[in-house]
C-alpha cells in the first residue's frame, strides 16, 4: 500500500472538497500510520501533518473524521522529525511531551528546537506553565550543549510578559544571573551570556516585583547594589551585543517608582554617570536608545548630575541635538533625547546657555513648526516627542531676565502665542503642564515690559490754569498692567485667548495641569499689578468659580495653597466677597486651610476669612512678618 506515490494520493484526498472521500482518506492513513515504519513516509509528504493538525481542530469537520486525524497524529508522534513539525504547525504538546520525558539527547533536540520556532504569546504562557522548570533545570546543571539550547528556548518564551512572570515564579533569575557574572571555570562564551543578558532584560520588562525576588546569596535582588554595580561593570567590559541588553535592563529596573531609588544610589556610588553619558555617541542605535531611555528615567533623581556631565564633555549635546533634528518621522530615539533634554533642570541657565550656543533651540522650533504645520506626521512616538519639545522650549523662559538674546528668540518665533496654542484640553498633559508653566514665567515679565505712555511735562499755561493740565485720556492701555501691552512683545496674557484657556485647565483631571494654570493665573493678581482689573479679568472669562472650586477640592497641598492666595485677592473686590460668604463650602475650606495648612497659607486664610467676615478685622493672630 506505501509503495510509490500511494500516501501521496491518500493525502491530496484529504483536501478533497467531499466530505465522505475527505473521511475515507483519513481513515486509510490512519490505519497505515499504526505501522511505526511508515510514520515518517507519512510525515514526509509536504503538507500531510499541518492538514491533519486542522482536521483534528475542525469545527466543521465530521466528528469521524475529527477523531481518526486525531488518532493518526497521535501514532505519527512515533518519530521525532513529525513532532517537530507539529510543534512547527501549532501543536506543541508532544514536543514537551519528550522534552519533560524524553531521553537526555531527546530533550536537547526538543529544547533547541522550541528556540528555534516562532510562538504566539498565548503558546509562551502555555510553555511557560508546561516546560518553564524543567528548561531551568538544564540550565542550573546541563552541560554547555544543553544549557545553550535551554537558553534559547527560554529567550523564546520569556518575550512576553506573562509568560516571562511565570518563569520568576519557576526560579529562573538565580541562574540566569549567575550565568550573566560568573567568569573562569565553567562560564557561559560571550555568545551564550548575550542570550542570558537578553533573557534578564525581557524578564525585566515584564514588571515584576524585583524588589522581593531574591536572586542570589544572602537575599539579594535585581536592585541590591552589589548587583547593579556588576551590570554596571559588566557594561564597561563587554562588547556592543551585550551591553544594549544590560543597558535595557537597567533602563526597566528604573521604570519602576520602587526600585528606580536604588538603581541611582548603586549609580551613585559606583561613579558610573560620565560612562553611562558616554554611550549616547555609541554607532549603535539600539545602545543610544537603551543609554538615553535610562538616563531619562534616572534624570528626576539626578538631573543636576547629568546636566554638569553633559556640559562637561564635548560632542554629547551636540549629538543630542543632532539626533533631535533629523526630519525622517519620529524615531523612538528622537522622542528619548528630547525627552531627556526636558527632563534636566529648567533654572540652570549654564545648560540654557550650552544649549542656545550649540542651536538646539533653533532645531527645536523647527520641529515643532513642522508637526503644527501637519509635515511631520504623529506615530507612537508623537506624543513624547512633543512633550520633550516643549518641554525643552519651556526652558527659554526662566532664564529671560539676564539673556536679551533669549527675549528675542521668545519675541522672534512668537512663542508666547506657541505656549497658548499648545493648552488644548485634549492635548498631552506634560504639554499643557510646561506651556502654562512658561506661560507664568512669561506674564510675571509683563509688568517690567510692559510700555509705559509718555505723560508730557505741563507748560506755563497748566500751571497758570490749572483746569488746562488735566492730561489727554490714553487709548488702548492694559487695564492689569496700565501700558501698551501684547502677547508678542510684553507676553501680556490678555492678549489673545490665553486667559480663556487657562482657566479651562482648571477643570483639567490632572491635578499638575490644575496648578501650572492657576500659577500662570495668579499673575494677574500678583503685586505690581492692578489686581482689581485683574479679578475683573478673571470674572470675564468666569475664571472665579473654577478658581474656588479647586480650593474646595482640596486636592493637593501646593494647590490649596495658591487656591487660598487666589482667593484672598479675589475677595478684596467687596462685591464678589458678599455673595462668596453665602457660599459655605468656600467657607468650611478656608477655615480648614487655616486650621490645617503651613504658616504662610494660615496667614492667608486669615486675611481671606476677615473678607468674608469669618474673622474680625481686629483679629491678630500672626504677627507681621518682615
Amino acid at each position: 500500500m506505501a509503495a510509490g506515490d500511494t500516501i501521496r494520493t491518500i493525502v491530496k484526498f484529504l483536501s478533497h472538497d467531499h466530505s465522505q472521500e475527505r473521511e475515507e482518506a483519513v481513515s486509510l492513513l490512519c490505519e497505515l500510520s499504526k505501522s511505526e515504519s511508515l510514520c515518517e513516509k507519512i510525515g514526509g509528504v509536504n503538507g500531510a501533518i499541518l492538514i491533519l493538525v486542522g482536521m483534528s481542530s475542525s469545527k466543521s469537520e465530521n466528528i469521524i473524521a475529527v477523531e481518526k486525524a486525531e488518532h493518526t497524529l497521535e501514532n505519527l508522534e512515533r518519530c521525532e522529525k513529525n513532532v517537530k513539525q507539529m510543534a512547527d504547525n501549532g501543536r506543541l504538546q508532544p514536543l514537551l511531551k519528550l522534552l519533560l520525558e524524553g531521553s537526555s539527547e531527546t530533550r536537547l533536540s526538543m529544547a533547541a528546537f522550541l528556540g528555534d520556532i516562532v510562538l504566539s504569546n498565548d503558546v509562551k504562557v502555555f510553555v511557560a506553565q508546561t516546560a518553564g522548570s524543567s528548561l531551568i533545570d538544564i540550565l542550573r546543571s546541563g552541560n554547555m550543549q544543553a544549557r545553550d539550547a535551554a537558553l534559547k528556548a527560554l529567550n523564546q518564551i520569556s518575550s512576553h510578559d506573562m509568560s516571562a512572570k511565570l518563569l520568576i515564579e519557576a526560579g529562573i533569575l538565580p541562574p540566569l544571573v549567575k550565568d550573566l557574572f560568573t567568569v573562569g571555570a565553567n562560564h557561559l562564551p560571550m555568545k551564550l551570556k548575550e542570550v542570558s543578558a537578553t533573557i534578564l532584560a525581557n524578564i525585566v520588562a515584564s514588571g515584576a516585583d524585583f524588589e522581593s525576588i531574591s536572586v542570589g546569596q544572602n537575599d539579594q535582588t535585581m536592585v541590591s547594589e552589589d548587583i547593579v554595580h556588576n551590570l554596571l561593570h559588566l557594561i564597561s567590559n563587554t562588547g556592543p551585543a551585550i551591553e544594549c541588553k544590560l543597558l535595557q535592563i537597567l533602563a526597566g529596573l528604573t521604570n519602576s517608582s520602587a526600585t528606580v531609588v536604588s538603581i541611582v544610589s548603586a549609580i551613585k556610588s559606583s561613579g558610573a554617570t560620565v560612562s553611562l553619558i558616554q554611550f549616547i555617541e555609541a554607532p549603535q542605535r539600539e545602545i543610544r536608545v537603551a543609554s538615553l531611555k535610562l538616563l531619562y528615567n534616572i534624570s528626576p533623581f539626578m538631573g543636576q548630575e547629568l546636566a554638569d556631565a553633559l556640559c562637561a564633555t564635548a560632542g554629547q549635546l551636540g549629538s543630542l541635538i543632532k539626533v533631535i533634528s533629523e526630519n525622517n518621522g519620529i524615531s523612538e530615539e528622537q522622542a528619548s533625547a528630547v525627552g531627556l533634554l526636558a527632563s534636566l533642570p529648567e533654572r540652570d541657565s549654564g545648560l540654557t546657555r550650552r544649549l542656545l550656543d550649540e542651536g538646539a533651540f533653533d532645531v527645536v522650533i523647527s520641529r515643532v513648526m513642522r508637526i503644527r504645520q501637519g509635515i511631520t506626521r504623529g506615530n507612537r512616538f508623537y506624543t513624547p516627542f512633543l512633550e520633550g519639545l516643549i518641554g525643552v522650549l519651556s526652558r527659554l523662559t526662566y532664564v529671560l531676565q539676564d539673556e536679551p538674546e533669549i527675549m528675542n528668540i521668545v519675541r522672534e518665533h512668537k512663542l508666547a502665542e506657541l505656549f497658548v496654542d499648545m493648552l488644548q484640553m485634549n492635548g498631552p498633559d506634560k504639554v499643557q503642564i510646561s506651556s502654562a508653566l512658561a506661560l507664568e514665567n512669561l506674564s510675571e515679565q509683563t509688568k517690567v515690559l510692559t510700555r509705559m505712555p509718555e505723560v508730557a511735562e505741563p507748560g506755563i499755561c497748566c500751571s497758570i490754569f490749572p483746569c488746562l493740565g488735566k492730561p489727554p485720556e490714553v487709548i488702548g492701555l492694559c487695564q492689569v498692567h496700565h501700558g501698551f501691552c501684547s502677547l508678542k512683545e510684553s507676553f501680556c496674557l490678555l492678549d489673545g485667548k490665553a486667559v480663556e484657556r487657562l482657566v479651562a485647565c482648571l477643570e483639567h483631571a490632572n491635578e499638575k495641569v490644575v496648578e501650572a494654570a492657576l500659577a500662570a493665573l495668579c499673575t494677574l493678581l500678583a503685586d505690581g499689578v492692578d489686581i482689581e482689573k485683574g479679578v475683573a479679568v478673571l470674572v470675564e472669562a468666569e475664571g472665579i468659580q473654577p478658581i474656588l472650586d479647586v480650593l474646595v477640592e482640596n486636592r493637593t497641598e501646593v494647590l490649596r495653597y495658591r487656591a487660598v492666595w487666589a482667593v484672598e485677592r479675589i475677595l478684596r473686590t467687596e462685591e464678589i466677597a458678599y455673595q462668596v460668604s453665602a457660599d459655605q463650602r468656600v467657607g468650611t475650606a478656608l477655615v480648614e486651610a487655616f486650621r490645617h495648612g503651613d504658616y504662610r497659607t494660615k496667614q492667608t486664610a486669615e486675611r481671606a476669612l476677615k473678607h468674608i467676615d469669618r474673622l474680625p478685622n481686629f483679629s491678630g493672630i500672626f504677627p507681621k512678618m518682615g
